[in-house]
């Protein structure tokens, strides 16, 4: 399946991340909408009730110095001053009868509270409630109050100029939000493609690569934000893969070219036998070699399983405390033998007891190896050198020094390469895994191996171990 499949347009995150930005933006405009509405209602409600309450201050006032006539009088003035249709007044015995009012022929609508005049009576002094006029879809607000004794004042007042003012808030609010909505939507669209922008340079580099190149990378803009953060662990990635890569292909080349050799020859032999063989003995020599062919091809087989379980850290080492004098003085006592029918010196110099964290198996492979070669590239007559020391750190050193051939400049970086061989070395057995699984165990143990060479003058190997394999994660191993 194509990795370059179209993102449809309602599955994209710009478009969604768009839409979050505008209903989040969309949400709190509203909410202030809501708390701004309620606010002026009520600011507006309150200047009415205190406007009723002066009204009927004033007419408490002029009863009790003029009368109840000159009260019905200013009432009668002021309604039709203020308008009829806006303002009204009744006057009301203590059982609710009206005795006096303005004109109510449009408040006729307007009936007496029974509740309110009681609540009065009972002491509270004052009623205030709202109407709704189902006729004229207006609302008024109406104050009960006793302005002098056994007189009700019923005042009420239109709503109607406020309900336009807050009509009038809701148009301009309403045509106000459509505004800064669709605003809110064209920077939420561009704040998401900016966004977002990273992410496709990164998509569109995999889909390249998944082309079969492995060179592009995705651009850092050098921002230190989230998007070049990703830029860069992603062309870190890139170049892992990449160097993978190229050590799989090496590989197998090699593989192919070290498992060639040993097949042609089984083949070849079998070709012989079966066309030229005569005897039971012939046979049984071509099985011999066929069986010696197939131990050498299971043991590059191994080696490199073992390789790569230890360099992938599925081999770890058992980290169990081990004596490494004992195991140098064992190897080179193993191959002292060798050293020996090769005319080579062999020498030891290892202190009584060397105490660290590791795997004996693997340390042993890592000898045995070097050892193995030291004796196989040096000359009769030469010499080859053990040590071991512990330097002033956490550290102990292993030098497996010899007086060989040599190798040269050129061939120094890729030694420890699988299946590397010098044009020296070739003339020699082996599978030149040796040394890479050397580097593997010593790295598995958090340590390193180095070489110093010289064409015709020797080879020295240093292995540098932790000695405890917690200390290497700490970050104590040797450089």
């Amino acid at each position: 399946m194509s990795l370059k499949k179209p993102v449809r347009f309602r599955n994209s995150l710009t478009l969604r991340l768009t839409l979050w930005y505008t209903g989040i933006f969309a949400v709190f405009s509203l909410v202030a909408f809501f708390l701004f509405y309620t606010l002026i209602t009520s600011v507006i409600q309150e200047k009415t009730d205190q406007d009723l309450l002066s009204q009927a201050g004033q007419f408490s006032a002029v009863l009790t110095q003029r009368g109840i006539e000159t009260v019905e009088g200013i009432a009668v003035f002021e309604a039709k001053a203020a308008g009829e249709k806006k303002v009204f007044f009744r006057f009301l015995y203590p059982n609710g009868q009206v005795f006096s009012s303005s004109n109510m022929d449009y408040w006729k609508d307007i009936s007496i509270n029974k509740e309110a005049i009681a609540k009065i009576l009972g002491g509270d002094g004052q009623a205030i409630e709202t109407v709704s006029l189902t006729i004229t879809n207006n609302q008024v607000r109406i104050l009960y109050a006793m302005i002098g004794p056994g007189v009700i004042l019923q005042v009420g007042q239109s709503m109607e100029n406020y309900r336009r003012i807050i009509e009038a808030f809701k148009g301009v609010f309403l045509a106000t939000m459509a505004l800064l909505i669709a605003l809110a939507a064209g920077i939420g669209w561009f704040m998401a493609r900016r966004a977002v922008s990273g992410v496709e340079a990164v998509t569109i580099t995999a889909q390249s690569i998944s082309g079969g190149t492995l060179e592009k990378r995705v651009p850092v803009k050098n921002r230190g934000d989230e998007i070049d953060q990703l830029a860069v662990t992603f062309n870190q990635m890139l170049d892992r893969i990449q160097s993978l890569v190229a050590e799989i292909r090496q590989m197998g080349d090699d593989i192919a070219h070290d498992l060639k050799s040993p097949l042609t020859r089984i083949r070849g032999m079998a070709e012989i036998t079966l066309t030229t063989g005569k005897s039971l003995n012939e046979y049984e020599t071509m099985a011999a070699s066929v069986i010696e062919e197939c131990d050498l091809l299971q043991n590059i087989i191994n080696t490199m399983l073992m390789i790569s379980r230890t360099e992938a850290g599925v081999e770890k080492p058992s980290g169990t405390t081990i004596d490494l004098a004992k195991i140098v003085k064992d190897g080179c006592e193993l191959f002292g033998a060798t050293a020996e029918d090769r005319n080579i010196t062999l020498s030891c110099n290892v202190p009584e007891e060397c105490m660290i964290q590791g795997d004996a198996r693997m340390i042993q492979r890592l000898l045995f190896n070097l050892l193995d070669n030291a004796i196989k590239y040096t000359p009769a007559a030469g010499v080859v050198r053990t040590s071991l020391s512990q330097d002033k750190g956490s550290r102990v050193i292993l030098k497996i020094e010899d007086t060989g051939i040599g190798i040269s400049a050129v061939d120094i970086p890729r030694i420890f390469e699988r299946f590397y061989r010098g044009d020296k070395s070739r003339s020699a057995s082996g599978s030149g895994l040796g040394l890479s699984l050397a580097r593997a165990i010593a790295r598995a143990h958090g340590g390193d191996i180095r070489v110093v060479s010289r064409i015709s003058k020797g080879s020295v190997f240093t292995v540098t171990l932790p000695i405890s394999l917690e200390s290497s994660l700490l970050g104590n191993s040797p450089e």
